[in-house]
């Protein structure tokens, strides 16, 4: 008689935690299904989404040499989950993201990218993060730069496509109409190879955003070091093309990670935490 009741006890027990889960995963469903996604995406079933995986911590290819992972993945496949979708990374050219966007190519994009308004005319943004750009240089050299300015008489290694590569570019010609001594920028199709310049001294110093930056440093074992503080800090934003039907979806659906606690601890191990946002925009540019 006491086995038997046991029994029953047991089943009471896992009948209340089966119908607890069911009940989670209905409230879940629910509250993912509230969000309206253009039929195209729902047949598919999958955002494509495409990113530098050279940028790390935000992307990057894991130890297994095929993996892509970093904040911007994890932050994508949360997303996507909320959208009801699969997410699949697509390792790309930084330069060739939002052409390929344009065309058609890529649902969206998760690849550091600044928001701007010169790209804003182009793509539609949803902010879900705040960088700076920082300079690095080898923690040996006698280099040191502060600002913009103290480029001139530098070689700056930069990967092409990015606003470094644009702030390079306008300071060089900055340096030259005051008559100062010259900047040359080394352009590199990822920042692997800008890395690379440094290491091998072709470069005396390199410019990524912040967090990117930062981690460059801790990863180099002492051969790198930051100069001078991060400026012109402004968002991040998941890239889609025009008239997608996605931008609000995506907004929505970057609110609910937020308010459940996932996007901060998505940023806490990839400790990047400062550069959180409370409440993602459409086509925020701020310069």
């Amino acid at each position: 008689m006491h086995k038997m009741l046991r029994a029953r006890l047991l089943l009471r027990r896992i009948g209340v935690g089966v119908g607890a889960v069911a009940l989670g995963l209905a409230w879940c469903a629910s509250a993912d299904a509230a969000i309206s996604v253009p039929a195209k995406y729902r047949q598919q079933g999958k955002l494509v989404i495409a990113t530098d995986a050279t940028y790390a911590p935000m992307e990057f290819v894991a130890k297994d040499g095929r993996t892509i992972v970093g904040a911007d993945v994890a932050l994508g496949q949360a997303i996507a989950r909320r959208l009801g979708l699969k997410a699949d990374f697509v390792n790309a050219s930084f330069d060739s993201i939002i052409p390929a966007l344009q065309a058609g190519k890529y649902d969206m994009s998760m690849s550091a990218l600044t928001v701007n308004r010169k790209r804003e005319q182009v793509v539609d943004f949803v902010s879900y993060f705040t960088a700076g750009t920082s300079f690095y240089v080898p923690a040996r050299g006698a280099v040191s730069v502060q600002a913009l300015s103290g480029l001139c008489g530098l070689t700056v290694a930069v990967e092409k496509g990015t606003t470094q590569a644009d702030d390079a570019a306008r300071q060089a010609a900055q340096c030259k109409a005051e008559g100062k001594k010259p900047v040359s920028v080394l352009v590199f199709p990822d920042q692997n190879g800008a890395n690379l310049a440094i290491a091998s001294g072709r470069a005396q110093v390199g410019m990524a955003d912040s967090p990117v930056a930062a981690w460059i440093v801790k990863k180099s074992h002492g051969q790198f070091k930051l100069s001078g503080k991060a400026y012109d800090a402004a968002p991040y934003g998941v890239a889609v093309p025009k008239s997608s039907g996605l931008a609000k979806p995506i907004q929505q659906a970057l609110e609910q990670v937020i308010a459940s606690g996932e996007y901060a601890r998505i940023l806490h191990k990839w400790g990047i935490a400062q550069g959180g946002i409370d409440k993602p925009v459409i086509n925020g540019a701020t310069q």
